[in-house]
């Protein structure tokens, strides 16, 4: 495994990471889960994320139980706050109430006594950043959480975030974990940017697009039975990319993977990692072979003319529009 500093601060994670969005306390049986787990800690994998709404807590409760078996200063663990917990009004978003109470939660679904990256799941109108940032450094200072980002934050919010933290004197946010992969791209035009000029590294989900850059689903053919598209009804991202002209051009990138003796994941992955301000590319895992495989990706260093022609390829996906 190769580990990259998390953006200005000393920390190291993982070039690949493992999450639990979909796959654990929901599809995948907690035993196998744990397994996916336990493999991605023995191929080196230290960076493990997690939230609060995956599964209404249950993904925490099922990575909590299988890293108990490691030394906790051996991994990084990462959750989230900002998604409905209940039904009351304060039972979401960053206000002081919902981040507190929520990190008390977290730690105790867990099994442990800090986080080392409490994340702002969302950005939050209704809450003044101020607040939100001094409650973060509140849990910071107990010793609770080790370091603080966002997800899916904006390049002015992250400016507005930051400026805000320094005029209060606070510890600076140092992630940002937003969608990121070959067919989604947007933090190209001016997050990376903004993270880079603020000291923000990024930890991206779904590099691998919902699995559709894992070669399963094939052009002019049936959706497999036991794919994540035919079986999980409630996850309406993935048929955003279930189009004819997605799906032929991961087969086409599938054929210039296999040209340097990659697996279409891997090359999603090393591309993903081409970006220096990526820190770590989450994925996820139904089975301990699919880490065994993805981690790979941190073998395979893309060339200029590679790149060129996966740009020409991508080219011909025209008029993306992602569902989230």
């Amino acid at each position: 495994m190769k580990y990259r500093k998390l953006g200005n601060s000393g920390l190291k994670v993982s070039e690949i990471g493992l999450g639990s969005w979909l796959t654990y306390g929901t599809a995948t049986e907690a035993q196998t889960a744990q397994e996916c787990i336990h493999k991605a800690y023995e191929l080196g994998i230290n960076f493990f994320d997690s939230a609060n709404a995956y599964n209404n807590g249950e993904a925490e409760k099922v990575m909590g139980d299988a890293l108990k078996a490691y030394t906790r200063s051996s991994y990084v663990l990462a959750t989230k706050v900002f998604f409905p917990m209940g039904k009351g009004p304060n039972d979401r978003g960053l206000s002081r109430k919902h981040i507190m109470e929520q990190c008390e939660a977290s730690l105790k679904r867990l099994g442990t006594d800090y986080i080392d990256l409490y994340q702002c799941h969302r950005f939050d109108a209704d809450t003044p950043i101020e607040e939100t940032l001094r409650a973060l450094d509140d849990l910071t200072a107990q010793g609770k959480v080790l370091y603080t980002g966002i997800s899916e934050w904006t390049a002015v919010q992250i400016k507005d975030a930051t400026a805000t933290g320094n005029r209060l004197g606070l510890r600076p946010l140092i992630s940002n974990q937003p969608i990121y992969n070959m067919f989604e791209r947007y933090i190209e035009q001016d997050v990376i940017q903004a993270c880079e000029q603020e000291g923000l590294g990024q930890v991206v989900f779904s590099p691998l697009a919902q699995g559709v850059l894992t070669g399963k689903y094939k052009p002019g053919q049936a959706i497999p039975s036991d794919s994540r598209a035919a079986n999980d009804k409630t996850n309406g991202v993935i048929n955003s990319y279930l189009r004819e002209d997605v799906l032929q051009v991961a087969a086409k990138l599938e054929q210039l993977a296999s040209s340097i003796g990659a697996s279409l994941s891997q090359f999603a992955l090393a591309w993903v990692l081409r970006q220096p301000n990526v820190s770590s590319a989450i994925i996820g895992s139904s089975r301990p072979g699919q880490v065994e495989e993805n981690v790979k990706a941190i073998d395979f260093e893309l060339t200029d003319e590679l790149l060129a022609q996966t740009e020409a390829i991508l080219a011909e996906v025209k008029h993306f529009a992602p569902m989230r």
